[in-house]
């Protein structure tokens, strides 16, 4: 019996992220997403010619809302953002760093928009994969140290973040200035994702060079919505749509261990069993879930978890 198949007219775009020497960089190694012209791991009704891939994130500043699950496999860097990134490289193995700001925020500590530029410039030193680049998610303090970040880490081809269909006109212009992609927010919704795409690209901005971050839930909390929203996404995508035809990226990590049932103690809760594998596997389970509805890119936290992603990726495209 002939197997049904779907003809889809669309594709996802490839983005490339890092440039080495000969690209005018400094990167040893690019990672490249994207480029699927079918659901998910079907792969008797197109291709997926580039598997998804796993950013660990590190912060700028020592994380005091982490749980000691999380924090133990990094005790001995925390409090030094440059030995993180270089152990999540080494150690690890990670193919992108992803480092949020999170201490530039007027709440969080304030850090200067030159004291930002200063970090990022000695992790380049340090590390030699490509980075993600994130503010704290103040708006007005993102349009500074931003700017001052995207300079610094010229011609890198980073993946810098985040902007909203409200706020994207000063990052939009520092990446088109500076050769960086760009991530396009939005709140789980897929008409104001497509908004956000057409705002950037109006400024002149190549569509090839973003990519999506449509807010995700961890495991039980809004999952199956989010879920919902990234596959209307990649459908429209897939039927033609260019304003949604990009690769997305999910954290996975921020959103599975501020979840309860990832960070409460096995004293708190004794019957929800012992606290270190419950919260990798929340950190896993989120991960497979956002990987069927076509993450290509996953932000992590904890490397237990990032290793076991890892090698359920490569199961599922050893089937290609």
């Amino acid at each position: 019996m002939e197997m049904l198949k779907e003809n889809w007219t669309g594709k996802i775009n490839e983005v490339t992220i890092g440039a080495t020497k000969e690209e005018g960089g400094t990167r040893s190694s690019k990672v490249t997403v994207g480029g699927e012209n079918t659901l998910p791991y079907l792969f008797k009704e197109g291709a997926m010619p580039n598997s998804p891939v796993i950013a660990m994130e590190i912060l700028d500043t020592e994380p005091t809302d982490w749980p000691e699950t999380l924090k133990k496999p990094f005790a001995d860097v925390l409090k030094d953002p440059v030995k993180w990134a270089v152990k999540c490289q080494d150690a690890c193995n990670a193919s992108i760093i992803c480092v949020k700001l999170q201490g530039t925020h007027p709440d969080f500590g304030n850090k200067s928009a030159s004291e930002a530029g200063k970090l990022v410039e000695n992790i380049l030193k340090a590390v030699k994969v490509p980075l993600i680049i994130l503010g704290s998610g103040d708006d007005d303090k993102d349009n500074v140290v931003l700017a001052k970040v995207s300079q610094v880490a010229k011609d890198e081809r980073c993946l810098l973040g985040d902007v909203t269909e409200k706020n994207y006109k000063t990052l939009t212009a520092s990446c088109l200035a500076d050769g960086h992609n760009i991530i396009s927010e939005s709140p789980i919704d897929v008409n104001i994702a497509k908004q956000a795409n057409i705002l950037i690209n109006e400024m002149g901005f190549p569509l090839d060079r973003i990519v999506m971050n449509p807010t995700i839930g961890a495991l039980g909390y809004g999952i199956e919505y989010a879920y919902s929203v990234m596959e209307r996404a990649r459908n429209a995508a897939l039927i033609g749509d260019k304003m949604l035809s990009m690769p997305f990226i999910c954290f996975v990590g921020q959103e599975a261990w501020r979840a309860k049932e990832a960070k409460s103690t096995s004293a708190e809760h004794p019957e929800w069993g012992e606290e270190y594998s419950r919260g990798v596997s929340w950190e896993i389970e989120t991960a497979v879930s956002v990987l069927m509805a076509g993450a290509d890119i996953l932000v992590m936290r904890h490397p237990k978890a990032v290793e076991e992603t890892r090698k359920y990726i490569d199961k599922l495209m050893q089937k290609k």
